[in-house]
């Protein structure tokens, strides 16, 4: 347990804001106390972007305090602007319903996770701002809440500066989003004693407008953090890819495109995450930063990266099919994968169509599938492939030109998978 929650924050490299660090220490220098972090459901899944909030909910249970989890039925209906150029397209109610069941149940799966050495995290609230926003008037939020958030503190905000000076400027509807936020806070505080909120970097006028009115309606002192948002050395957000966002819903995002999105980071990546999303010492940190300077080809820090973020998102089973998919993919011995496995491993390897019939009778003769997949430039080639022992069919080897394949071949249901030397893979499928 962090002696001293803050310092620890601070030595991960976690804080970019706070406010009055003495008087935030000495509240949370009292063990049981509840911080909060929110999380909007724009979709059904939340993505490694809000690894970092998550992270710091289990780092403060881990520091003897109850972490609370809001998810915002309510304030999901408007869209935060903060970080944004242009307005959020609206959600039906369906959507949001839909959205708000998803994202809860991974918070939840996430903070009851065990942590280092098998802990487990004690007690958490997961809340719904909607189960305090709905039948809430208009007119009687405007008097109770509106009236004491002068309209400069909020024109003040750089989340809200920043949209302004755009020529698709930013509309009531997102202008009311900081008021909802605020009186979060101050209900938070009212309901659970929570007096410090967690946020990204892009969250700072929203807890400070929290802050400001629990002061003024309350006479009452709340505090705020934020970290710095998850980018890459080159400033560019982390968890974006070609192919989209990475998600933490394993039907998203497979277990392995997961661990792998982490494996492929590059060094200076890597190490930041480390401090940053896992719940490592800073001893270990340090070794394996150390490690990865000295011998960088081991990525070390990497492999330990992808497993500890794996094993929290999608637990043990998860990280296993993770790394039985990587070892496949260097070469293992395919078995056990199915058709979709098999397709997340070698998602960008060429690939070859062939009649089921083929594999009937006599079957299909390698060096004409090395061949048609483009694994080999012509028959010969194939054949000297083979020959020279370079020909594999789900990764074991073949030294037979005259090899055949057939139904016992397949890896899947449809698929095998040939590989020519060391890197160069094709997948050959049937139907």
């Amino acid at each position: 347990m962090p002696a001293d929650l803050l310092t620890d924050f601070e030595a991960r490299g976690l804080v970019h804001q706070s406010t009055n660090p003495n008087a935030l220490r000495s509240w949370l220098a009292t063990a049981g106390r509840r911080v909060y972090a929110g999380f909007d459901p724009t979709a059904d899944s939340l993505h490694v972007g809000h690894l970092v909030a998550l992270v710091l909910l289990r780092q403060v249970a881990a520091a003897g305090h109850e972490p609370v989890a809001l998810v915002g039925g309510a304030t999901g209906m408007i869209g935060d602007p903060s970080g944004r150029s242009e307005e959020r397209n609206l959600l039906s109610t369906d959507e949001l319903a839909a959205n708000v069941a998803g994202v809860g149940r991974q918070i939840k799966a996430v903070l009851a996770a065990a942590g280092p050495g098998g802990a487990a995290v004690g007690t958490v609230h997961i809340v719904d701002n909607a189960d305090w926003m709905r039948g809430v008037g208009y007119l009687a939020f405007l008097r109770d809440v509106g009236k004491h958030v002068p309209l400069s503190q909020m024109l003040g905000k750089d989340s809200v500066k920043s949209r302004l000076e755009r020529d698709g400027g930013l509309s009531y509807t997102e202008f009311s989003y900081m008021l909802l936020q605020a009186w979060d806070f101050v209900y938070l505080s009212d309901a659970l004693e929570c007096r410090v909120q967690i946020g990204g970097s892009d969250q700072w006028g929203n807890i400070t407008a929290g802050i400001e009115l629990g002061r003024r309606l309350r006479g009452r002192e709340l505090h705020g953090i934020t970290c710095p948002l998850l980018t890459k050395a080159d400033g560019t957000k982390m968890g974006k890819t070609a192919a989209g966002a990475i998600w933490l819903d394993p039907r998203r995002t497979s277990p392995y495109r997961f661990y792998q999105y982490w494996f492929n980071l590059d060094d200076e990546d890597a190490g930041r995450c480390l401090s940053r999303l896992t719940e490592l010492s800073l001893e270990e940190i340090r070794g394996l930063d150390e490690a990865r300077r000295a011998n960088p080809a081991t990525r070390d820090s990497q492999k330990r990266l992808a497993a500890e973020l794996t094993r929290l998102v999608h637990g043990d089973e998860g990280l296993a099919a993770a790394r039985q998919a990587t070892d496949v993919f260097f070469g293992a011995e395919i078995a056990n994968l199915d058709d979709a496995a098999l397709a997340e491993i070698f998602a960008d390897v060429p690939s070859g169509h062939f009649p089921r019939a083929t594999l009937d009778g006599a079957g299909l003769s390698l060096v004409d599938a090395l061949e048609a997949t483009g694994l080999a430039a012509s028959k010969g080639a194939a054949r000297r492939t083979i020959e020279q022992g370079g020909a594999y069919v789900n990764n074991r080897r073949i030294n037979e030109a005259s090899y055949r394949l057939t139904a016992r071949d397949l890896a899947g249901t449809t698929t095998l998978v040939l590989r020519s030397g060391k890197k160069s893979y094709a997948v050959a499928r049937f139907a």
